[in-house]
């Protein structure tokens, strides 16, 4: 049997601004690295494109 998903939690406190920019960024890459996209304003559904100023299919809410 093949498991494509892991069984374990690697949970991260972001406890600084630093902390949670970088997991936005690492977010919003995956498009980019799985080669669906170019730039990660790009892909449709991410919030890269609020970043961006761009029209999105998501809202976000600036903290």
């Amino acid at each position: 049997m093949v498991q494509f998903w892991t069984h374990e939690n690697h949970a991260v406190e972001l406890s600084s601004n630093e902390m949670i920019d970088t997991r936005i960024t690492y977010i919003h890459q995956n498009p980019v690295k799985a080669g669906i996209v170019e730039n990660d304003f790009e892909y449709l559904y991410s919030s890269a494109r609020n970043f961006a100023e761009l029209s999105a299919m998501i809202e976000i809410d600036a903290l």
